[in-house]
């Protein structure tokens, strides 16, 4: 990793140089960040998977730059003893309110996108959104318009396999669609009121099994923690031939408390005489800043900014997922989980939080197939 960094950070100054010397104005930042997680389960049985510890979940470098209307980014992640790709993206800014991007990125679809992993208030995001929304990094291009009452995205995409194996090593690529349409009345300090919906249309995606490739479609979630990864959630739709999902949103701001809500409905159309497979969920948060001043719109992301350094944040998040659908004889998993997350916002570059949640699970087709979990999490991380 320190190689590599170096190599970008020469390639940085290089091209700086290079800028000043023919009078343009090339603007080089490194970026980076470090996730400290740790853990405990109750009941805490290892044989099960759950075992309470320490981890370094997330951890990056990278370098973003500016010229003009053109940006970039690159941003690689370490974890687990593997390097893997984070956004890698160049981006043209037509004017303040419209831009396009393509590359390897986290493309909009619903409120949940707008804030990164590390940047959840909840400190692990929904089930529901990691469930519906696998894979939320994938190579296309989108396009985003932002004006103060109206928000709006449009985006193409390969499936995200694509970023780890060439065209000829999947036999082909799946690719889709998909968009992020808000309407915002309301977005002074203190004051928020957006609602909107995302839709998606992908078509089947790779798999190992010839018989599956291209031809289905899978989708999991972990019980929510980093430190034990523990399954949650998982379904393989086979004789598969499109998807459809779409994500009605609300937001709600008054003064230090915030309300924000989506729910997840998807069909995905199969042939050979088997029935469609429908699977729906829904999350909602309240929000409160115990310490600190009102919350504050983001209009670029469509949703609220991070709370000013110093600010003291109470999280409380219900979750419900139904994976199963006895007409299509899949059974997924029925999940519900509560949570409560304390953030403290210690400066622009750090923040602490402390999260409980109990999540339970039934009716799954793996074993065993109802479970359930308490977990005790803390976390410490920095990020510039």
């Amino acid at each position: 990793m320190r190689p590599l960094y170096f190599s970008i950070m020469v390639a940085a100054v290089t091209l700086s140089a290079a800028a000043q010397e023919n009078g343009d104005k090339l603007k080089v930042t490194p970026t980076g960040r470090i996730l400290a997680d740790g853990a405990v389960y109750m009941p805490g049985d290892e044989h099960e998977g759950f075992t309470s510890g320490v981890a370094i979940p997330d951890a990056r470098i990278g370098v973003k730059a500016s010229y003009g209307k053109w940006k970039a980014k690159l941003d690689l992640g370490f974890a687990y003893a593997k390097v893997n790709m984070k956004d890698i993206f160049i981006e043209y800014d037509f004017n303040p309110s419209n831009f396009i991007r393509a590359g390897y990125f986290v493309q909009q679809f619903g409120l949940n996108s707008a804030t990164s992993s590390s940047m959840k208030v909840t400190m692990e995001e929904s089930t529901s959104n990691e469930f519906f929304y696998a894979g939320p990094r994938l190579i296309g291009a989108m396009y985003q318009h932002s004006v103060p009452k109206w928000f709006a995205t449009a985006s193409v995409f390969v499936e995200n396999q694509a970023i780890s194996m060439n065209a000829s090593q999947m036999g082909k690529q799946g690719y889709g669609f998909q968009s992020r349409l808000l309407w915002r009345p309301i977005t002074t300090d203190g004051r928020i009121v957006q609602i909107g919906s995302s839709f998606n249309y992908a078509t089947p995606t790779y798999s190992t099994d010839e018989e599956l490739n291209h031809k289905s479609f899978t989708f999991s979630s972990n019980f929510p923690s980093r430190v034990s990864k523990v399954s949650l959630l998982d379904v393989t739709i086979d004789h598969a031939t499109g998807q459809f999902k779409c994500s009605p949103e609300l937001l709600l701001g008054y003064g230090r408390m915030a309300l924000e809500s989506q729910y997840y409905y998807m069909n995905i159309w199969r042939d050979g005489g088997f029935g469609n497979y429908q699977a729906h969920g829904v999350y909602g948060i309240l929000r409160g800043i115990v310490k600190g001043g009102d919350y504050v719109y983001s209009p670029g992301d469509g949703g609220i900014a991070t709370p000013a350094p110093g600010s003291l944040e109470v999280a409380l998040m219900y979750n419900y997922t139904n994976a199963n659908d006895t007409s299509a004889d899949i059974y997924g998993g029925i999940t519900q989980g509560a949570s409560c997350t304390l953030n403290y916002y210690i400066n622009k570059y750090m923040i602490a939080r402390l999260r409980y949640s109990y999540t339970t699970v039934r009716d799954r087709a793996i074993d065993p197939a109802d479970r359930h979990v308490n977990t005790i999490q803390a976390r410490f991380q920095i990020i510039f």
